[in-house]
This record gives C-alpha cells, structure tokens and sequence, in this order.
C-alpha cells in the first residue's frame, strides 16, 4: 500500500484496462438516465414513491463519481470529469470532491483530523473550542442513527464551512471550483422545479439529505485510528444491497491497497485476496452493513477526539 496513491498522475489506470469500460458507461447512462425519468413522473407516480427512488439514484450517483475522479471508465481525464460534473445532489462540486478525495488517499495520513479531508476526528484543540451542545451533537454522531440524522446535515455545513474560509484565504481553485459548480447547478434546479414541477424545498429535504444520510452509511465504520496503516481501513464484507449502492466500496482496504481497480472486478480481487487483506487490516471486519446497525444503531462505534490528537508523522 502506498502513502503517496493521490500523487498519482491521472493517466494512470490499471493493468490491462480497456480504452472503455463499458459496465461504467452503461450505468453513468442508467443513473443519469432513472433520474431524468424519475424527476419528469413527479405529480404522476405517487410521491412515496419517486422521491425515495430519486434519493437511492442520487447516492448511486456518488458512487458513480467516486468511480470516475479514479480514471474510470475512459483514459481521458476530461471525458471522465464530464461523466462526474452534474451536479444532481447540489450540495459538493464535482472539482472540490476530487481534490479532496484523491488527497484522502494519502494513506500515511488516514484518520488525521486536519490532514485528512475525511476524516471524522477532532483533534482536543477542536474538542475544548466547542459548545457543550456541539458536543452533544459529536457525540450522538458516533451512533448510527446519529449519523443518518443530525450528522448528515451537520457535515454537509461543516463542509460548507471549511470551503468558505478556504476561499477567503485565496486557496487556488476553490473559489473557481464552486463559481462553476453553482453554474451547473443552474439547469438541475431549473429541470427540477420549473420543467418537473418539484417544490425545491421537497428536493432539499427528501432527495438531497436522505441521499447524503444513505451516502453516511458507508463512511460511518469505514476507518479507524490505529498505529498501522493497514489497520485503519475497513471490510463491510456482505452487502447485496450496499454493496452495489456503493460500487463495492466496502471491501475498503481493497480500495485503499488497489485504488484503480473498477468496481465491476472488486468481488473477484477480493475474493483472490481476502484472507492477506484481513491479515493486512487486522480483522477490521463487518459482515455486513446490517450487522453493523444492530450493533452500534445506538452505541458510538468510535470516539470523537483522535486516540493521539493527531496521526504521527512517520
């Protein structure tokens, strides 16, 4: 596993990759393709149902750009940042996820809480400057059902948050990132409220934040802070239904040890590889996402101060 896999140049893709991989282009075409469709029955089909629809299309989405920002499914970079851009879920640009994401796989800097963008640790310093009610509201986080509620929108405008002062102190590219994010979003919520007739609030609160809390599901167990790197990332091993939802991100460590692998080959790799990715993880294992539920829907799996204060340097 390599500590430096975000430097990689964004030509690189794994061995023996086709020019195309058609599984990803067929399903960037069903997703794009479900969500125009599912928008444009709104006030046809029952509501109960289209909105939940639209919100799983949405995570899927996400998954789809995670796909994406990793070389897939072309050689060409522009091509692929085009498949990633629109912006259905409203909330992130396109630009900044990649940045970021690509800089999470960092591997030597996992779980660090100011150096990597995706972690979910405090450092004490962050701890001590919080109000006794954002405390509480850390706290509840580290349950399940604390992160699919209130955790969802808390990090969403913890993100938005970071960005603003990011943009403020004249970081290269993040204010570009966003002035063109908020241009694409421009035909999203047109399409959706003027030509599909959905009110933007109900889009808001029964698209955008139910995939974001679908999309929490994920991230919740996905690592922890230990002194071995391997040891920080996770296996959700069975997964009918996340599983395919996340593109097979949960077999996690396989995606940290061989991030260019698309996702139609990482049951296959896993299976080759599972019992030296257990060995390399330390049996940081889930044996699937429901196990995980029953566990710790109202137990915090984790702590919300960092074990070291911060990931030491190696």
């Amino acid at each position: 596993m390599t500590g430096n896999t975000f430097l990689l140049p964004e030509r690189a893709r794994y061995a023996g990759a086709p020019v195309i991989e058609w599984p990803t282009v067929l399903l960037a075409a069903f997703i794009y393709g479900g969500w125009l469709g599912l928008t444009t029955v709104y006030g046809v089909w029952p509501a109960v149902v289209v909105l939940p629809l639209l919100a799983i299309l949405t995570v899927w989405h996400g998954s789809l750009q995670h796909e994406v920002l990793h070389g897939h499914p072309t050689r060409w970079a522009t091509i692929n940042d085009l498949i990633g851009r629109i912006p259905i879920s409203l909330w992130i640009p396109y630009a900044r996820y990649k940045r970021l994401h690509l800089k999470h796989h960092n591997n030597e800097r996992l779980t660090d809480p100011l150096d990597d963008p995706e972690s979910y640790y405090l450092t004490p310093e962050q701890w001590e400057g919080m109000s006794p009610f954002m405390r509480l509201l850390w706290r509840f986080d580290q349950t399940l059902l604390g992160r699919v509620t209130v955790g969802a929108p808390m990090h969403i405008l913890m993100y938005w948050r970071a960005e603003w002062r990011a943009i403020r102190r004249g970081e290269p590219g993040v204010g570009g990132a966003w002035a063109f994010h908020l241009l694409l979003c421009l035909p999203v919520v047109y399409w959706v409220t003027v030509v599909c007739g959905i009110p933007f609030w109900i889009y808001l609160l029964a698209v955008v934040w139910p995939s974001k809390s679908l999309g929490s599901v994920r991230s919740y167990a996905e690592h922890r802070a230990f002194p071995a790197v391997h040891e920080r990332i996770a296996i959700v091993e069975r997964s009918w239904f996340f599983g395919p939802l996340f593109l097979y991100n949960n077999l996690h460590v396989l995606h940290h040890d061989e991030p260019l692998i698309p996702w139609y080959a990482y049951q296959r790799r896993y299976r080759q590889r599972r019992d030296e990715l257990l060995r390399l993880n330390g049996g940081l294992y889930y044996r699937s996402y429901f196990a995980l539920a029953r566990r710790y829907l109202l137990r915090a799996h984790d702590v919300a101060v960092h074990p070291t204060g911060r990931v030491p340097s190696a």
